[in-house]
Order: structure tokens, then sequence, then C-alpha cells
């Protein structure tokens, strides 16, 4: 089963996908937040034939919330509502500035975040199967 990884930003929105097997996470690329994203979302979802999505759920250092998280869950529905796909979410704790280390200054560091988002939920559903 493929899946779709999502690191939601008010301005940007990193994506990543996995393989068939749903085993391992690859960055895909990043996208403007805008008027148009579940339009783009949509296009990726069906090149890819992706059959669940990963949402990053952003906390503080605390495990609360971020400021974002209300955004995000409106985001969530909007995608359950238009695709009728299983919304997962995965808590994303400074995955951003983990993804910066991998790499020059900025490059892709959204879409590298949405993949560590991704495999960190792959590992755990693996480990239950």
């Amino acid at each position: 089963m493929r899946y779709l990884a999502i690191d939601y930003g008010a301005k940007r929105i990193g994506l990543a996908l996995s393989d068939e097997e749903g085993k391992l996470a690859f960055p895909k690329c990043i996208l403007e937040n805008g008027p148009k994203i579940l339009e783009r979302v949509a296009e990726i979802l069906e090149e890819n034939s992706v059959r669940g999505i990963v949402l990053g759920e952003s906390v503080n250092a605390e495990g609360k919330p971020n400021t974002i998280m209300k955004e995000i869950k409106i985001f969530s529905e909007k995608l359950e509502k238009k695709f009728s796909l299983p919304v997962h979410f995965q808590k994303e704790f400074f995955t951003t500035v983990e993804a910066r280390r991998y790499g020059k200054e900025g490059e892709r560091a959204d879409a590298k975040a949405a993949a560590l988002i991704l495999q960190r939920y792959l590992d755990k559903i693996n480990r239950k199967a």
C-alpha cells in the first residue's frame, strides 16, 4: 500500500511517498500552499495510486499542539472529504530542522521532513504487523 505524507506549512507543503510495499519513504516535492493545493494533491494521489495519507501532527516541546495544528486539522478534514482516503496523523517534532541536516541549506527540506514523518509512521505500523 502506497502512502503520501504531508508536512503542512502555511506557505509550503512538503510531500513524500512510500514505496508500494509501505516500507520506505522518499521525498517527492514541495508545493506552494494556496487555493489550488487540493488539485495538486489530487494529481499526485492519482499518478501514484496512493491508498492512505499521513499528515504531520505539529506539536511543541511539551507534546501539545502548535498554533498551526488548527489549520492542519481543517486541512485533514478537507482531504478526507475530497479523496475518501484514510488520513493518519504522525507526531512531528523538529522534522524540518532534522531534514536540513541532510543536504544544502533549505534544499527540499519540507519534502525531506515529510519523508521523515512518513518513515516514522511506516516503522510504527510495520512493527505492529
